[in-house]
């Protein structure tokens, strides 16, 4: 297992690794506002169109199954540097594509190239931030997330209103370029990324790592849940902006921004968040979190008029991000002996369940509008952050009665 060798709090580092983040989630997210263009321009129904965020979502979360694997073969940070660049190369082609299956191709090329890079630094800051630390310090890692869906959603629409959808992913290609160039010139200044990504000392393998992540219940349990809150909720993110298109009229650039406000939600969150788990702790995040996304997509199923849909994605955005940086942070310390495999798997169930959702509501939205799914996910989410505030409940019943069993 490789050891803490950066300085306890490597900001500049971590802040690098964020602006990979940053571009790896804008792709993730930018087909939400671009997708009824995408459906216009390519001639398909909005629920065909939404096969380009299904095979991104499949490859990303595929090959985050073997994220610990590369992690540990090449580096963490250099891992990201290299992923960062064969990304930008596959966003380019994004925008050069002909057809919707052409489209569909570069796009899981990129989910492919990028699939890793979360979970490659959420490891890192494992390895490099001690656990009372780590859940600000992934906080502040989430910042770049957060933006990136941010400008993925918001430049969707307004840049797409502007330029068209093809030069959306060129730009966003020149963001993955930019973070590649970053990476590698902080591992070129900064031996402690260096010595941080050596090669890890496995015991039997990736096989022998799967089972040591996978023999824990909590780990399991962690998985499932998060696998469920991606279906319940990332999935439906997808299908705001075309509800709107299709119900108000709203023009690519008012869904771009309105759709936007998600992050904006989430971005609340990440300047609030020593306040909210000092004075809520984890369970009360989670019970909070989840009342408010509830509140949110009914208000998305009933609103008489649009301009109560930026409340409600605002109010979505902080409620999903209160409950997910708690299953971030639960996460990095779910296996710590097999800590990249743990989050890529962790990150592999996020994606997985981002693709079972959209293949799931596309159907639906093409037969019976978004409303439906809006409501499931009004209904359902609340119940699942039930049921991980209660797991959260026994973890930390039985640390207190086992006070000597490590974390």
């Amino acid at each position: 297992m490789s050891n803490p060798v950066a300085a306890p709090n490597p900001t500049r580092a971590i802040f690098l690794l964020s602006l990979a983040g940053f571009a790896s989630q804008a792709m993730v997210r930018v087909s939400d506002s671009l997708l009824p263009q995408i459906a216009t321009d390519l001639t398909v129904t909005i629920g065909a169109a939404s096969i380009v965020i299904i095979s991104y979502g499949l490859a990303h979360g595929t090959v985050q199954l073997f994220a610990g694997e590369i992690g540990d073969r090449f580096g963490k940070y250099y891992s990201v540097a290299g992923l960062s660049a064969i990304a930008a190369a596959a966003t380019v082609l994004c925008g050069l594509a002909a057809s919707l299956s052409e489209l569909v191709v570069y796009r899981l090329l990129c989910g492919l190239a990028a699939g890793c890079i979360i979970p490659l630094a959420m490891a890192y800051i494992g390895d490099v931030v001690p656990y009372d630390q780590r859940q600000p310090v992934l906080a502040r890692y989430l910042t770049g997330q957060i933006s990136g869906l941010l400008f993925g959603q918001v430049a969707g629409g307004v840049l797409g209103d502007l330029f068209g959808w093809r030069n959306v992913f060129f730009i966003l290609g020149g963001i993955f370029a930019l973070a590649a160039a970053a990476l590698i010139a902080e591992l070129a200044v900064n031996p402690a990324t260096r010595a941080s990504s050596a090669r890890a000392e496995r015991k039997g393998g990736l096989i022998a790592e799967y089972r040591i992540v996978l023999s824990s219940p909590w780990a399991r349990f962690i998985t499932i849940c998060v696998f469920v809150e991606a279906a319940l909720l990332y999935a439906v993110l997808s299908f705001i902006g075309a509800d709107l298109h299709l119900r108000f009229g709203l023009s690519f650039t008012m869904v771009g921004l309105v759709v936007g406000c998600f992050a904006i939600g989430g971005l609340i969150y990440t300047f609030a968040v020593r306040m909210l788990v000092n004075r809520l702790g984890q369970i009360g995040l989670v019970i909070t979190g989840g009342a408010l996304v509830s509140i949110g997509f009914l208000t998305l199923s009933f609103q008489p008029v649009w301009w109560l849909a930026p409340i409600a994605t605002t109010l979505i955005g902080l409620g999903f991000y209160m409950v997910h940086n708690t299953f971030q942070t639960n996460a990095t310390q779910m296996a710590p002996q097999a800590r990249a495999t743990a989050l890529a798997i962790f990150s592999s169930a996020l994606y997985m369940g981002i693709t079972a959702g959209v293949a799931a509501a596309a159907p639906v939205v093409d037969r019976f509008t978004a409303v439906p799914v809006f409501l499931t996910s009004a209904i359902g989410f609340p119940l699942l952050c039930m049921v991980f505030a209660r797991g959260l409940l026994n973890k930390r019943r039985a640390e207190m009665q086992a006070p000597s069993i490590a974390d």
